[in-house]
């Protein structure tokens, strides 16, 4: 043994919080994966048989929950694939920022101002819309892997 002191540095952040592990041969249609770093929702899994040494082997296709770029990727049934942790969240609309920020109030009353105006132009027109109208509107907003993105609107009658 050496008396000398090993100083290791840590250069990245593990994530461990950000996704759980979970068998891929266990991983269904409409469930989320990671594939290539980024949270995807699966549209498509499909298996293969094992070959004359091999593992059987799971090919899942995905769709980007924030950016909806199709993504793919093969993994042996029986490894573990790393699940993101995708929360939902209403929050009530109170003012659109000049610059493109919305002014959001929580479930316990404090506001919420660091979301930016979706970049779906459908999403985008019908929040101003509705803000210029006078609706209440109510926004979701998709929460996965540190990342948020308002996913979906709704209407709960006039002010």
């Amino acid at each position: 043994m050496s008396d000398e002191e090993h100083h290791f540095e840590s250069k990245a952040d593990a994530g461990a919080s950000k996704t759980y592990p979970q068998q891929a041969g266990t991983i269904r249609k409409n469930g989320y994966i990671v594939i290539k770093n980024r949270p995807c929702k699966v549209v498509e899994v499909s298996t293969s048989k094992t070959g004359k040494h091999g593992h059987a082997k799971c090919h899942f296709v995905g769709i980007d929950i924030f950016t909806a770029k199709k993504l793919e990727d093969i993994v042996p049934s029986s490894h573990n694939c790393d699940v993101p942790h995708v929360n939902r969240t209403d929050y009530q609309l109170i003012d659109i920022a000049e610059d493109g920020f919305l002014s959001l109030l929580t479930e316990n009353g404090n506001t919420k101002d660091d979301l930016r105006l979706p970049t779906d132009e459908n999403l985008l027109t019908q929040i101003k819309d509705g803000f210029a109208e006078g609706k209440d509107l109510v926004v979701s907003v998709m929460s996965a892997m540190g990342e948020e993105q308002i996913c979906a609107l709704k209407d709960i009658g006039p002010k």
